[in-house]
């Protein structure tokens, strides 16, 4: 296979990053942009200026899907048009790497990923935390019995969001689907799945919206399958920038505290330690790359996009009645 062709769908702030890095690749080159912003466009060239000046633009993604040629796409756009557009890449037989959320419904995720699989055709979801040091490790001492058996989690995230975005798609529901926890709570839900293999059983949460349409505030008490129990709080109306984290995991052999991105682990009878011999790190549109050659596995399957909005559906639901919601895996 000559160099992978990939048009991207969604050229704001975030996709230019993921245009970057493909660019920069030898393997792999951008050769469409499309965005209904004429704005974005213009940014998302200048922010990558050794782009060809000939490279072709579209404010509709359907356009662009039917006039370029191409393998591969990567979506970038709010978060509720990600169902059609997965969709569509998928029907013209093309690899697909989008943002987070995967989809906005549980239905919506069980159908894309019916689709992937029919088309024979790679659904990757942008969740970074998969690839970098820290999870990755994390998730192998886990897997491999070295904290045994995990009973407890918390974790927590702050983020001035609910300022951050009033007035823009990521308060307007039609958009996004949900609020902070569809938005960047999603990265929370699913590293806190993803690292330790728990699946919810039941969730009792707690929302509040202020004065926007979407959820700001979010509390989750969580029963895990097997026993464990945890919390995960997710704070949009933090009184500062910039984003805070805390992610804690308490096994029968070990504790793991991550505290904004630095991981200190302490094992049964040994002193705290910030371990040393972590795993490297990559991006996901490297691997994403790598994955349509074969050289890789995804590390990032569509499964991790429907765990997530299982339990957010279900946080949902339960802060709607005021009861406890189970939480449905398939």
């Amino acid at each position: 296979m000559e160099r992978i062709r990939v048009g991207f769908i969604g050229c704001g702030g975030n996709a230019s990053g993921h245009i970057g890095r493909i660019h920069e690749m030898a393997d792999a080159q951008v050769v469409a942009l499309c965005d209904p912003s004429a704005a974005s466009l213009e940014r998302a060239r200048e922010r990558n200026a050794t782009l060809p000046d000939d490279i072709p633009t579209f404010s509709d993604h359907k356009q662009m899907l039917e006039q370029v040629e191409m393998d591969a796409v990567e979506i970038s756009t709010p978060h509720t048009l990600h169902f059609e557009q997965i969709t569509d890449a998928l029907d013209r037989g093309l690899h697909v790497l989008t943002e987070k959320p995967m989809v906005c419904t549980v239905d919506h995720a069980h159908k894309v990923i019916a689709h992937a699989q029919k088309a024979d055709r790679i659904l990757m979801v942008a969740y970074q935390r998969h690839l970098q040091p820290i999870y990755r490790y994390l998730r192998n001492q886990i897997a491999c019995g070295e904290m045994g058996e995990i009973q407890f989690v918390s974790a927590m995230q702050d983020q001035g969001w609910y300022r951050g975005t009033m007035g823009l798609w990521r308060q307007k529901l039609s958009l996004s689907g949900g609020g902070q926890l569809n938005d960047s709570g999603s990265h929370l839900l699913d590293i806190v799945l993803w690292m330790t293999g728990l699946a919810v059983d039941e969730v009792q949460a707690y929302v509040e919206n202020f004065e926007s349409e979407v959820d700001i505030n979010s509390a989750l008490s969580l029963r895990f399958k097997g026993g464990a129990i945890g919390n995960i709080s997710v704070i949009g109306n933090a009184p500062s920038g910039g984003m805070w984290e805390d992610i804690t995991i308490y096994g029968s052999k070990a504790a793991a505290y991550i505290r904004n991105g630095h991981l200190t682990y302490k094992a049964a009878g040994a002193e705290p330690s910030e371990p040393s011999n972590l795993p490297g790190a990559t991006s996901p549109d490297r691997n994403f790359v790598d994955a349509i050659y074969g050289r890789d596995e995804v590390q990032v399957p569509p499964v991790c996009g429907l765990r997530v909005i299982e339990l957010t559906e279900a946080a949902w639901e339960s802060a709607r009645t005021g009861k406890p919601a189970s939480v449905k895996s398939q």
